[in-house]
């Protein structure tokens, strides 16, 4: 990392631990740092457009009315005590209003339902004035900025009170992932379950490295408004995503926001995209919580029944429904590369039809066995898919999309711990070489190795269970759902309980309901 951006990241990162002496988690405290570095950046920019002789080159980021004229960072900048906590807490309540004329935007999406966290006004003073108010967010050295976020996302993952670690991929594997899909400028990109946006950002990093100096105006706005959009379920997590892009340049404060905050898999895709990049939140079930007639909450599994899904059978595995959602969303020459746990590669039932689909009408050319160790969630073994869209319908005479499944085994001999012994770059080096060699997205010169091996798809469905979980060195390296020892299924339940609690805790500070008190048993 940048000397510059490790300075500020430790400085951020030494208040949040300060913080949590009043009862801030990590994942607040970035929510909290997302509207207060916004409101420095709309600062910054008014004075500069201040400078520009053209009235019509000033571009206003906060509302545009005399009612707003002085308000944002200059209200905050001189207050202290009470006066500022209730300055800012007003200044959130009326930024999450949508505009006049009812759009939304980046500004909308990021304070949306915000909530001040810091009711230490104290506090709150030293992190406007001693921090954010001391650094320039919008100089020419934006790529620091967006790098420290971006390293304080990867810290807060390690906070598991917060739960932040379930929105993270390591950015050694998304990094890796983006240069085997190799984009360009002229590629549509979306991640459906986006979480804080690595993906998307990864991509944009990477066309920008590739191409940026040789693209004019009109690529590089295309590339900063058009080319890339999310999908986020959960509104604070989203709002941690549009922060994140626009601290890497991508989109505009008073632009449409290009995160969406919805249940991608609930509706077929309104548009569609030649790459998608995705991990799908680990577990098994998709779930959503509701309130019921009493005002209680509850968890409800959901079987998505989509007219564009590959099966007319619905399942509530979310993982088939995200690879089915996922296969919907890419153009006819379309590629996808996403995160799935092995449960996708072996479970019965639906599980054989949705990879009977898979070989049968998309071209599912490699596969990567990841190590354990590697994610902040436990016990995960999961696997990259990389599969492309083939145009045409295919008649049911016609052989398979796919004709041979390369799968390369980066799990056997290898683990990983996230601090003593972390993924690093070249530890993906040898697949990404093998796998994808050096020039373009031609796959024709593969060879197989001790780690990589080629599989036939005839051999693979002729199996009826049309079992994907291969390519291993040692067999034993692979654990069958049916295998998994108790503790396992025990740590799972465990997850959930503490998945739907949450859920239901936040629900009830929403309506402003006090939940009693259950940690005595």
């Amino acid at each position: 990392m940048n000397p510059e951006a490790r300075r500020l990241v430790d400085r951020l990162w030494m208040f949040c631990n300060f913080l949590r002496d009043d009862g801030v988690s990590s994942l607040e405290y970035l929510e909290q740092l997302s509207f207060l570095v916004f409101l420095k950046m709309a600062d910054e920019t008014e004075k500069l457009n201040a400078q520009k002789s053209n009235p019509d080159e000033h571009k206003h980021v906060l509302p545009d009315t005399d009612e707003w004229r002085g308000r944002g960072w200059p209200e905050l900048i001189d207050l202290t005590g009470d006066p500022l906590e209730e300055a800012y807490t007003t200044l959130l309540n009326d930024l999450g209003k949508k505009s006049a004329d009812d759009q939304d935007t980046a500004l909308s999406l990021i304070f949306n339902r915000a909530r001040n966290r810091i009711e230490n006004a104290a506090n709150l003073r030293r992190l406007i004035v001693d921090l954010i108010d001391k650094e320039r967010w919008m100089d020419a050295q934006s790529d620091i900025k967006g790098a420290a976020y971006e390293a304080l996302i990867a810290r807060s993952a390690e906070d598991t009170k917060s739960g932040a670690g379930q929105y993270f991929t390591p950015r050694v594997l998304i990094e890796s992932i983006v240069r085997c899909m190799r984009p360009t400028p002229y590629d549509t990109i979306t991640d459906p379950a986006c979480g804080t946006g690595g993906f998307l950002i990864a991509a944009h990093d990477q066309i920008m490295r590739e191409y940026g100096e040789h693209l004019p105006d009109e690529d590089l706005d295309r590339l900063r408004t058009e080319a890339f959009w999310g999908t986020e379920l959960v509104p604070g997590t989203a709002r941690l995503a549009a922060m994140n892009m626009l601290l890497h340049s991508i989109g505009d404060p008073d632009g449409r926001p290009l995160i969406d905050v919805e249940d991608a898999l609930a509706k077929p895709p309104s548009r569609h995209a030649s790459i998608v990049l995705a991990n799908p939140p680990f577990g098994r079930k998709s779930s959503i919580s509701v309130t019921n007639g009493e005002g209680k909450a509850e968890r409800e599994d959901v079987a998505y029944r989509r007219p564009d899904f590959w099966l007319e059978q619905p399942t509530t595995n979310k993982h088939f429904n995200f690879l089915q959602h996922i296969g919907t969303l890419l153009t006819d020459k379309g590629r996808a590369a996403v995160i799935l746990p092995d449960n996708v590669l072996y479970e019965g039932g639906v599980g054989a039809k949705i990879r009977k689909e898979l070989l049968l009408n998309y071209n599912l050319h490699t596969m990567l066995r990841l190590p354990d160790g590697i994610f902040h969630a436990g016990g995960v073994k999961a696997n990259v898919l990389f599969f492309d869209a083939v145009p045409g319908d295919r008649a049911e005479d016609e052989p398979p999309r796919t004709t041979q499944l390369w799968v390369y085994d980066l799990r056997t001999g290898n683990r990983f711990t996230l601090k003593q012994k972390p993924l690093k770059p070249e530890h993906l080096a040898e697949f990404e070489t093998v796998a994808f060699g050096e020039g373009d997205l031609d796959r024709s010169n593969r060879k197989a190795g001790e780690r990589f091996q080629a599989f036939d798809s005839d051999k693979l469905l002729a199996d009826e269970t049309v079992n994907l979980d291969i390519g291993l060195i040692d067999p034993a390296e692979s654990e069958a759902g049916a295998n998994q020892s108790a503790s396992a299924l025990t740590l799972a339940v465990a997850k959930d309980l503490r998945d739907a609690l949450a859920e239901i805790e936040a629900l009830a500070e929403e309506l402003g309901v006090e939940l009693p008190d259950i940690s005595r048993g």
